[in-house]
């Protein structure tokens, strides 16, 4: 799909957040993953050159740490013809515009790293290692 000329405004009208692990238990280093969804729920035509578009934001710690949810929806305003375009090509069960999704996912995860912050726990970004401590490349668990 090519770039298109849209407007958005993007608004979180619910979240949920709870640390899981009590909070005088040390969080497990580096052994843990933290996975972030971005699940777009659908598509409702407002009107010609409206769209609203509903999504929840999640995410999940393994080890549970925490879980945090973030729901909320994207006002998506342009001309006719592009409304039109994302919304037949939802109905055909294709993807959305990557400006779409990634528009709604950059202020999901903002507004989840302040979050991550009250709760004392990581926040979902890669830790970077130092040089000196790259791990090396595991020897494979099989052979032929």
């Amino acid at each position: 799909m090519s770039e298109f000329k849209i407007q958005m405004r993007i608004f979180v009208n619910k979240i949920s957040a709870e640390r899981l692990l009590e909070i005088d238990k040390p969080i497990p280093p580096g052994q843990g993953q933290i996975a972030t969804n971005l699940n777009i729920v659908g598509f409702n035509k407002k009107r010609e050159d409206i769209l609203e578009v509903p999504f929840i934001f999640t995410i999940n710690y393994t080890p549970a740490i925490a879980q945090i949810s973030l729901t909320g929806k994207a006002l998506v305003k342009g001309a006719k013809e592009e409304i039109k375009k994302i919304y037949d090509a939802y109905l055909e069960k294709k993807p959305p515009p990557p400006q779409l999704s990634q528009s709604i996912f950059n202020v999901a995860f903002m507004e989840s790293l302040l979050i991550t912050r009250t709760l004392n726990v990581p926040p979902p970004i890669p830790q970077i290692q130092p040089p000196g401590e790259q791990k090396k490349p595991s020897e494979p668990t099989y052979r032929a």
